[in-house]
């Protein structure tokens, strides 16, 4: 018996992979400055996408960002994590969707700054909107452009 319920975990586990998978890359944490409020623009605009977003108001972004590998450079409004990766700045849904899908084996991505027009920021987009991977890397690579 008891080698039958730990093959029928084990099948169990295997099965609802995917899907476990699928519902952790939904859950957010969005670390922000306090007196920032395009940060909560863009949980808005996570959360009509279908994300659980949890907002975590701090002083401390650098700290944040270093531990997860995030250079200088890189650096964007906010940080979020989702899905076991680190998501710097107002990335938009589709180069998102396509991180927590494609899993590419990279610490992140960051559309570094706050570029008018991207999702939770005023104005309109003046310029194709460049996403570099997050990977430790010295020379950071074009993730996606759009």
């Amino acid at each position: 018996m008891r080698i039958l319920n730990t093959a029928i975990a084990a099948l169990t586990l295997t099965l609802a992979g995917p899907a476990l998978a699928a519902e952790t890359a939904k859950q957010a944490t969005l670390y922000k400055n306090p007196q920032c409020s395009c940060c909560e623009e863009y949980a808005k605009y996570l959360r009509e996408s279908g994300f659980d977003v949890k907002v975590v108001m701090t002083h401390d972004l650098p700290l944040i960002r270093k531990e997860h590998g995030v250079p200088a450079d890189l650096e964007g409004c906010h940080t979020t994590l989702v899905g076991n990766y680190v998501v710097e700045g107002h990335v938009p849904l589709t180069t998102l969707n396509r991180l927590l899908t494609e899993r590419p084996a990279i610490k992140g991505i960051s559309l570094p700054g706050m570029p008018m027009g991207s999702p939770g920021m005023a104005g309109r987009k003046v310029e194709p909107f460049t996403m570099y991977e997050i990977s430790g890397d010295a020379t950071p690579k074009v993730y996606a452009v759009e």
